[in-house]
């Protein structure tokens, strides 16, 4: 039988949320990769560059497990494999870090921003695939061909215009702005693929699954690990004054 499912049961509060950390690691991300562009030893641009690596990961793996805190599916109760779940987290840093070492050291040409773009969101589109992977329902779990395709495209065009603006944007509040349209398109891939979702419901299986409580407590535990890697970045973007106001150079004027 199909259940009746929503990604809203807290109402805006979990997508107000998810939108806000995505557009936190994205405005670090942009951020780090730009600091890492300045002269300076291959070590501490490596450095900023993996940085901007988790700071961007572990903004678009939260927004999807703060987003996940609203999914309900009437008549099953939800819970989530562990293993899966943490390893969606590894994907999410891992096709980051691909993606930003490729235009941090090759620059944003055509082929390198096609190729870094297409790498990372097709990564991206895993992450949250490999995310929903991990969720155990009483039933199964259908996906609309369509609308999982349309997902990955909006992942793929997402990540190509994250890794431009990392590495073409300049300015504290020009990336600002860059990351406001950046977590709005994450987070419409994040929905776009949840409305892919059907379920249908096995009112005979027997009950296995956490109940909403112990849901709720188990994504909370899982995205603070990420959330405080996220405010360890933001508290070393701070503590950079030139990365913070000023307007470092394009890779193009050096």
């Amino acid at each position: 039988m199909a259940a009746t499912v929503t990604d809203f049961h807290y109402g805006a509060v979990t997508p107000l949320a998810a939108y806000l950390m995505a557009v936190l690691g994205s405005a670090l991300g942009l951020r780090c990769t730009v600091r890492s562009v300045r002269k300076g030893p291959r070590g501490k641009k490596n450095g900023w560059l993996s940085l901007a690596a988790v700071s961007l990961g572990c903004g678009i793996w939260t927004m999807h497990f703060i987003a996940m805190m609203g999914f309900r599916a009437d008549g099953t109760d939800i819970s989530y494999d562990t293993r899966l779940t943490l390893l969606s987290l590894v994907v999410a840093i891992a096709v980051t870090a691909i993606g930003v070492f490729l235009v941090g050291h090759l620059g944003a040409g055509p082929k390198i921003l096609a190729s870094a773009g297409v790498l990372m969101g097709l990564g991206v589109a895993a992450m949250h695939y490999i995310g929903m992977s991990a969720l155990q329902v009483h039933g199964r779990m259908r996906y609309d061909t369509v609308t999982v395709s349309l997902s990955v495209l909006i992942a793929v065009a997402a990540a190509t215009a994250a890794l431009w603006a990392a590495v073409t944007v300049r300015g504290l509040w020009s990336s600002i702005g860059a990351s406001l349209v950046m977590g709005i398109a994450v987070t419409g891939m994040h929905y776009t693929g949840m409305a892919a979702v059907s379920v249908d419901v096995d009112h005979t299986a027997g009950t296995h699954a956490q109940s909403s409580i112990d849901q709720l407590s188990f994504l909370l535990t899982m995205v603070a690990g990420p959330v405080i890697m996220l405010v360890v970045a933001a508290t070393v973007v701070m503590f950079d004054p030139d990365l913070v106001l000023g307007d470092e150079p394009s890779p193009a004027s050096r």
